[in-house]
């Protein structure tokens, strides 16, 4: 039965990034006011992940605006958000952060990782070795060769 639960569950999911603990994200929800309705952007760290194998999973999400701290629990799947943005992630050993509420932000020193930096580039050392087909130094071996001159 419970594995039946739980493939429903994966069903009714859309297809989204996981997000972990530590990942700063930024939420566009969705605000009635009147009969217009706007996107209005909140920008925090994620401190916690629930209900992951439920068919309606939340984050808490936390920022400081003017020195207070806000939180606001986001249900993944609502209609009244528009998109999940993940700008950054760190490195964090717990999967709740809720320690975060009493430290200071100077306090906090997590290592990021910008999103789009997560693949790694391979230096392209083939054309700084070689020398050019017509016997010509390359550029890097141009710098170094002044370098040495000096």
């Amino acid at each position: 039965m419970r594995s039946e639960v739980i493939q429903f569950n994966k069903t009714q999911q859309k297809d989204m990034t996981e997000f972990h603990a530590g990942d700063v994200v930024k939420v566009y929800r969705k605000i009635k006011e009147g009969d217009k309705e706007r996107i209005q952007i909140f920008e925090g760290m994620v401190l916690a992940m629930k209900g992951g194998q439920s068919s309606s999973p939340t984050m808490t999400v936390r920022k400081v605006s003017n020195g207070f701290g806000v939180e606001i629990v986001v249900p993944i799947f609502s209609p009244d958000i528009e998109k999940i943005e993940l700008i950054k992630r760190a490195k964090v050993r717990q999967s709740k952060l809720y320690y975060v509420r009493d430290k200071a932000a100077k306090a906090l020193r997590f290592k990021f990782t910008d999103e789009y930096e997560t693949t790694p580039k391979k230096p392209d050392t083939k054309n700084a070795l070689k020398k050019d087909s017509d016997g010509e130094k390359t550029p890097k071996e141009e710098i170094q060769s002044e370098d040495v001159k000096k």
